[in-house]
């Protein structure tokens, strides 16, 4: 009789003991059963489940997430809340500098005004621009450390902020990709659907049911607009917890957020119309200043901006939950050693085998 032998040769260990396998594998077999029933579970999360998840996660390592949430939750809440009191500034700025121009006889101090409004203009889009480059990298990193901690608690590995904050920059790179082909794909279809909206206004323009086609032209815009902003934040979970990234994550995404399209769209509905609830209440409390007192508008820029981190945090660990959630629902159940393999890769602890390491030896017994 014989018997195969599976020898590992690798630099962490060196496994040749074939009289041990049948133990071996049925302590694996126990454990993967194990965690198949808690993954076939999270199939059945539902908009109240998935939130009473989220908030276990949240609790259950509040020291790492209050780590994240200082050094790069509050910065991003800050640098938001900055560019609306500081973009309000300038505006009114520019505005009165030019009711200035329009009232001013004189060429010479037009001339003056209108070189004062261009260099206003050039800072202004110069401000945004910043904003924008420090928005994308403060919300890339903030959604890497958090994926990868919920990796890392659902995997019962042992997680340190240290250790999240090495792995960031690198998963910050895949995440870009993603970011990068998420733009592109929407550029494409705001192209389209401003061809279509022009292409209806010419054609029908002289008939009575042209306000109609055009409304419902723009009710299938924001459709199809809230339907990929569900499928880019589905894709920055896959770039970091799968070998795909850019348009495959957009793809793998696409494919997961199938039969739990409503529950999702749901959720992120209500994180987007509490995003505007916060950030309105912050332009019309602080900003406009329609609160008298100067001590009563920080109480609420406070208030606002720590509402603002805490939506933040809590919107990038639901969007981390719907993941495991699809992956269930289409039983796709996560090998927990093979995702802590992939987590591994990122801090360098871990190379993939290669064919050559794993080697089938026959024994005569």
């Amino acid at each position: 009789m014989s018997l195969l032998n599976i020898s590992f040769k690798c630099p962490i260990f060196n496994y040749n003991h074939p009289k041990s396998l049948p133990f071996l594998s049925a302590t694996l077999k126990l454990h993967r059963n194990a965690m198949d029933r808690e993954q076939e579970e999270m199939q059945f999360l539902g908009f109240f489940g998935i939130y009473t998840e989220s908030f276990k996660l949240i609790i259950s390592c509040r020291k790492i997430f209050s780590k994240i949430s200082l050094s790069l939750i509050t910065p991003l809440s800050f640098i938001v809340l900055l560019h609306m009191e500081v973009s309000s500034l300038l505006f009114c700025k520019i505005m009165h500098t030019e009711v200035e121009l329009q009232q001013t006889p004189s060429p010479a101090k037009s001339r003056k005004l209108s070189d004062l409004i261009s260099s206003e203009l050039a800072f202004f889009w110069l401000f945004k621009a910043a904003y924008l480059t420090l928005y994308l990298i403060f919300s890339l990193l903030s959604t890497a450390a958090v994926v990868y901690t919920i990796a890392c608690i659902y995997t019962a590995r042992e997680l340190t902020f240290g250790k999240v904050m090495s792995v960031v920059p690198r998963v910050w790179k895949r995440l870009m990709v993603t970011f990068l082909c998420t733009i592109a794909t929407m550029f494409v279809y705001h192209v389209a659907t401003i061809f279509i909206l022009v292409s209806c206004g010419l054609l029908l323009m002289q008939t009575d049911y042209v306000d109609a086609v055009l409304a419902l032209v723009l009710l299938f815009y924001f459709v199809g607009f809230l339907y990929m902003t569900i499928i880019w934040q589905l894709a920055s979970v896959v770039s970091v917890l799968e070998e795909a990234y850019g348009f495959q994550a957009m793809m793998k995404s696409k494919s997961l957020i199938k039969g739990k399209l409503w529950v999702a769209t749901a959720i992120f509905v209500k994180l987007i119309v509490s995003f505007f609830i916060i950030q309105t209440a912050f332009q019309t409390l602080v900003v406009d200043g329609s609160i008298q007192g100067m001590g009563k508008r920080v109480v609420y820029a406070i208030l606002c901006f720590l509402l603002l981190s805490k939506m933040i945090l809590f919107g990038l660990v639901v969007q981390t939950v719907i993941y495991f959630v699809c992956k269930s629902y289409h039983h796709e159940n996560i090998d927990k050693s093979s995702l802590s393999d992939h987590l591994d890769v990122y801090l360098g602890e871990y190379v993939p085998l290669k064919p050559k390491d794993v080697q089938l030896e026959q024994y005569q017994v």
